[in-house]
């Protein structure tokens, strides 16, 4: 929601580029590189459908090939534009240098509501869209590798690769032209959830620096926490569902496009997501919670942490001021804009970044790309020798006991967890939790150590152009 007199979500990121970029020594030639978008290509393509031919339109942008592949979603949404498809695809080549996944940034987008079709026509409209893609290279393992994004899911991904298959009979690595697919067609365990379990880490590190905490006013752990969180698909649903089950953070409000549930005690988030599944997904109408129909005005009730996990723009200067959340964790794109960004933080309110918060999703589709490209799930080698291992040392530990007449046993429970070996979800889990603590700290280090850095977000993008910045310095560029 744009208001007047405020710059696009595009020039949002532009200026906050211009921010970072003010406090770094880059030549005027280096920083335009990497601050254009090196290519849009927008296709329109007809399918027969209903009797009738129907035209759609679409997008793939590359920003930065300063490393390839290149990497990024592919939304369905009626709002797709080329500016919002290019300011995505920077996003991406920042986000991408920040969390150290070796991709260069890109996004899609295909103006269409999913919602209008059903699952036959939109295969149609999915496939057409990927063979226009990928007959140039605009969908290639070694070149640019889509994933999901708002309106898209396993679904829509296993028909591209399987287009993708289809068009390249020979090609060894097909199922690594795409990212997020289902687990019999190549996925990974843990990537639906990707983006939420990394807002869950991201938020763990957070309150693991008590003088990050005081900057946001904020004292102990996640414990108790209250959370808005407004959006419940699939990062916010994810998001919600773990730090409220696993963290002990109270969910005291859910917002959706028909309006908000509201519980002081704490929602039960399993329960709101049946009844939207139930109800196409509506709020209206669930029992055991107050419904406000002004959904956005819910944004501005008093909480710990505010979760925006759906549109980009749902912070603007028509409500900044009136936010009482000392900390927003940005789950989503964009949901903040540059004015509003500025009202927050001279209220002090602590920002935790899209580029950062919402990294899991990439960070976990790298982890699938390179399993794709050895042709052999994560843990298969090692899990039963670690196993074995462990089973050694838990047997001596026994029979030494016995042996000196000790009298102790190991817990159950202990023994259990001990001696299983890492599968490929614990392996994804480790790798995602070690990613977002290593990129907050490399955030954190240029927010406490530089006085002219006064927020995380700028944090984010002077580490993020920074390295992609020594990336083309290597090229000789």
């Amino acid at each position: 929601m744009q208001q007047a007199g405020e710059p696009s979500f595009r020039e949002s990121v532009d200026l906050m580029f211009n921010r970072a970029a003010r406090l770094m020594d880059l030549s005027p030639g280096l920083e335009q590189k990497i601050r254009v978008c090196n290519s849009t290509y927008t296709v329109r393509f007809g399918v027969r459908l209903r009797g009738k031919i129907e035209t759609f339109v679409g997008y793939r942008s590359v920003h930065s090939e300063h490393m390839e592949p290149v990497k990024g979603g592919i939304r369905f949404s009626m709002a797709v534009n080329q500016d919002e498809v290019e300011a995505l695809a920077a996003l991406m080549t920042y986000k991408c240098a920040l969390v150290e996944t070796p991709f260069g940034g890109s996004k899609g987008g295909l103006c269409v509501d999913p919602r209008q079709w059903d699952e036959h026509e939109l295969e149609q409209i999915t496939r057409r869209f990927a063979y226009e893609l990928i007959k140039r290279d605009l969908i290639h393992p070694a070149q640019n590798v889509p994933a999901p994004d708002m309106g898209t899911g396993e679904r829509e991904m296993a028909w591209i690769a399987d287009q993708y298959a289809r068009m390249n009979t020979t090609e060894l690595n097909a199922k690594a032209c795409v990212t997020g697919k289902p687990l019999e067609a190549g996925g990974i365990q843990g990537r639906k959830e990707a983006t939420g379990r990394g807002v869950q880490y991201a938020l763990r590190e957070f309150f693991r620096h008590p003088e990050d905490m005081a900057r946001a006013g904020l004292t102990g752990g996640l414990e108790g926490k209250r959370l808005i969180v407004q959006g419940l698909g699939n990062v916010g649903y994810h998001a919600a569902k773990f730090l409220s089950e696993e963290d002990g953070c109270k969910v005291i409000a859910v917002i959706e496009r028909d309006g908000a549930v509201m519980d002081p005690k704490g929602l039960d988030i399993e329960d709101v997501r049946q009844w939207m599944n139930q109800s196409g997904g509506l709020l209206a109408g669930y029992p055991g919670a107050s419904f406000v129909a002004e959904g956005a005005a819910v944004l501005e009730e008093a909480c710990d942490i505010l979760i925006p996990a759906a549109m980009e723009g749902v912070i603007h200067l028509g409500n900044a001021a009136r936010i009482k959340a000392p900390l927003i964790i940005e789950a989503a794109n964009g949901p903040i804009t540059f004015g509003a960004d500025e009202i927050l933080r001279r209220n002090g309110c602590v920002i935790i970044p899209d580029m950062y918060a919402n990294a899991g999703g990439v960070t976990v589709s790298y982890f699938e790309w390179v399993k794709n490209l050895s042709h052999i799930r994560f843990g298969r080698m090692q899990r039963r020798a670690e196993e074995a291992r462990s089973r050694l040392l838990v047997e001596e530990l026994e029979r030494l006991s016995a042996d000196k007449g000790l009298g102790w046993s190991l817990a159950q429970d202990f023994k259990q967890r001990f001696l299983t070996g890492s599968d490929e979800l614990a392996l994804v889990r480790s790798g995602l939790d070690d990613t977002m603590r290593i990129a907050y700290q490399s955030m954190r280090e240029v927010w406490h150590s530089r006085q002219d850095v006064e927020d995380l977000r700028v944090a984010a993008y002077i580490v993020a152009i920074d390295r992609v910045a020594k990336t083309y310095r290597s090229k000789g560029l």
